[in-house]
């Protein structure tokens, strides 16, 4: 039962008060440690492996140990307390609103025609080059965005909360931090290799999970599901990472829309325009495959938690 509290207390803050300043959040706290680790630049490529292996383990246990000893003590002492803290920092490992508000104001800077503010906006979102980027290319990459951030802020959290607990969540949001600031390529590209290699395995399911429910949401929004399991199958597998490509080419199948990255990747087909629009239709998608898995995970907890 507390589990199940759990859950539905970080659901109510999170629709309540949203998400707090940087200064308060642990994510950034998470962001601080690893840029303070990261001036230790060593040259030599498996020296830069074994010390980012080291990184990211001294990082994902600087924030989970202390998380699991804490809900441990607060178990015993006050079922209140353990509850409330934990749904706080399970509310503090998931988050779309952030990139939703983000999103729409790209799509009224499009829309005004401020394409310059768009693509500054843009880079919040992404890490290509955004400077030259043309209107329908920055629609097509906030949209990827979104649907990205199925799996990366909501699926995957909530996936290893119910596997592990609050801890679980703390623990892959610490790897997917990781990721996201070294997990890159170039001159020290085997820093972040083993945090981008255990980030594909945790998002592993996670990802076809969200691909799944774009599917579903595809279905229950009226959307094209057949077209959205057909580019899901056909193009997951055209982008650079393992996972990411799940969730987009479903998506982009739903909205019958090619989502593009220069050089890169094409997922889905050309059928409808990328417009402003576009952000709005995929902002909705996500929100029903959004709601899906609440509710599928709330299902679960109350099946093994309860039962």
């Amino acid at each position: 039962m507390a589990v199940l509290l759990i859950f539905f207390l970080a659901l109510i803050i999170d629709l309540v008060l949203g998400d707090p300043p940087n200064s308060l959040h642990p994510v950034a706290w998470m962001g601080r440690v690893i840029s303070y680790l990261e001036r230790v630049i060593i040259g030599h490529p498996w020296f830069q492996f074994i010390y980012g292996l080291v990184m990211t383990l001294v990082v994902v246990a600087l924030f989970t140990v202390p998380v699991y000893f804490l809900l441990l003590y607060l178990e015993d002492v006050s079922l209140v307390a353990y509850v409330v803290v934990g749904a706080l920092l399970l509310k503090l490992m998931f988050s779309f609103r952030g990139l939703k508000k983000t999103a729409l104001r790209i799509k009224r800077l499009l829309l005004a025609e401020k394409l310059a503010e768009a693509r500054f906006e843009l880079r919040s979102l992404v890490s290509r080059d955004t400077s030259r980027l043309p209107r329908p290319l920055l629609v097509s990459a906030t949209v990827e965005s979104v649907a990205e951030s199925t799996c990366d802020s909501l699926v995957a959290p909530f996936f290893y909360f119910v596997l592990f607990g609050v801890p679980g969540a703390v623990a892959y949001r610490a790897v997917s931090t990781l990721d996201s600031m070294i997990g890159y390529h170039g001159r020290y590209e085997y820093l972040g290799k083993f945090a981008a290699r255990l980030d594909d395995v945790l998002n592993f399911i996670p990802a076809r999970l969200a691909a799944l429910l774009m599917v579903l949401a595809a279905l229950f929004s009226r959307r094209n599901s057949r077209r959205s399991w057909q580019a899901m199958l056909r193009d997951h597998a055209r982008t650079e990472s393992p996972n990411a490509g799940w969730p987009m080419a479903a998506a982009a199948g739903a909205l019958d829309i090619q989502l593009e990255k220069v050089g890169h990747y094409k997922l889905g087909s050309r059928n409808a325009p990328l417009v402003p629009g576009t952000i709005d239709a995929s902002l909705k998608l996500v929100q029903i495959a959004a709601i899906t898995w609440l509710l599928i995970i709330a299902g679960v907890i109350y099946l093994v938690y309860t039962t």
